[in-house]
C-alpha cells in the first residue's frame, strides 16, 4: 500500500522527498479553488506565475487574462482578482488565465520536484482521490497556509483527502494524523470550522462570504488540473 504525507505550510516542503510522487497543491481561499472552477467552466489553461512583474509581462506578451492578489485584494490592473465567481465568466471560455497570489502559486512552484502536480481543492476532491487512488505513488498534500504559517482550510481538506483515499494509501506523519484528525471531527460542519480560521476572518473585511461558501462545497466539479510545462490543464 502507497503512503500519504501532509505538508502543512510551503516553509516546511524542502523536508520532504517529492521525487516520484504525486503532490497535491491546496489552498482553499481561494487560489486553487478559482483555478478549479475556472476550468471547470472552460478555461483552457491557466499559468502561475511568481510574481506580479511576471504576470503583467506575460499577459501582455500572449494576450492572457491577469488574475490574482496580494494579501487578499484584487491588484491594480489586473482583469480579476481571486474570487472563483470571476473564474465563471463566459467570456474566458478557452482562453488563458496567467494567476499569481500570496499564497497558492507560490506552492504549485514549490513542488516542482514532484513526478505530478495536482491541483486540488473541495470543489474537485472525488477527482483527485480517484486518481490518486489509482496511481500506485506515494502523496504529498501540499497546503499553502498563509505566508508561511498554518492553516483550518487547507488542513481540512487534507483531512477529507486522506479519508477518502484510505483504501490506498496508509497516512503517515503528525501532520497527516492531525488533518485527519482535524477533519472527522468537523466533519458534520465543515463550513462552521473553516469560518473561524484566520484566513476567513482575513477575507471577511473584503466582504467575500459567499466565496468561502462556495470554496467549501465538496466534489462540485470533476475536473482535474495537473501543473505541467509551467502551466495547468485538464487531465
Amino acid at each position: 500500500m502507497n503512503h500519504v504525507e501532509v505538508c502543512l505550510t510551503p516553509e516546511l516542503i524542502h523536508q520532504f522527498e517529492l521525487k516520484d510522487k504525486i503532490v497535491v497543491a491546496v489552498d482553499i481561499f481561494r487560489a486553487t479553488s478559482c483555478m478549479v472552477t475556472g476550468m471547470a467552466h472552460g478555461v483552457e489553461a491557466i499559468y502561475p506565475v511568481a510574481t506580479v512583474e511576471d504576470c503583467f509581462a506575460l499577459g501582455k506578451d500572449k494576450g492572457m487574462i491577469t488574475a490574482g492578489e496580494r494579501g487578499g485584494a484584487k491588484i491594480e490592473g489586473f482583469t480579476i482578482g481571486n474570487s472563483p465567481y470571476e473564474y465563471m465568466k463566459d467570456e474566458f471560455k478557452n482562453k488563458s488565465i496567467v494567476v499569481t497570489t500570496t499564497n497558492g502559486t507560490r506552492t504549485i512552484l514549490a513542488s516542482l520536484e514532484a513526478d505530478q502536480i495536482l491541483i486540488g481543492a473541495f470543489l474537485n476532491l472525488k477527482a483527485v482521490a480517484d486518481h490518486i487512488s489509482s496511481s500506485q505513488k506515494d502523496v504529498i498534500i501540499h497546503c499553502a497556509g498563509w505566508k508561511g504559517t498554518v492553516n483550518v482550510e487547507d488542513t481540512l481538506f487534507a483531512g477529507a483527502l486522506i479519508e477518502e483515499i484510505k483504501a490506498s494509501h496508509h497516512f503517515s506523519g503528525d501532520p497527516a494524523l492531525m488533518a485527519l484528525e482535524l477533519f472527522k471531527r468537523n466533519a458534520h460542519d465543515l463550513l462552521e470550522i473553516s469560518k473561524q480560521s484566520s484566513h476567513a476572518k482575513r477575507l471577511a473585511t473584503f466582504g467575500i462570504g459567499k466565496d468561502i461558501e462556495f470554496c467549501m462545497n465538496q466534489s462540485l466539479y470533476s475536473v482535474l488540473p495537473e501543473f505541467k510545462d509551467g502551466k495547468l490543464q485538464v487531465i
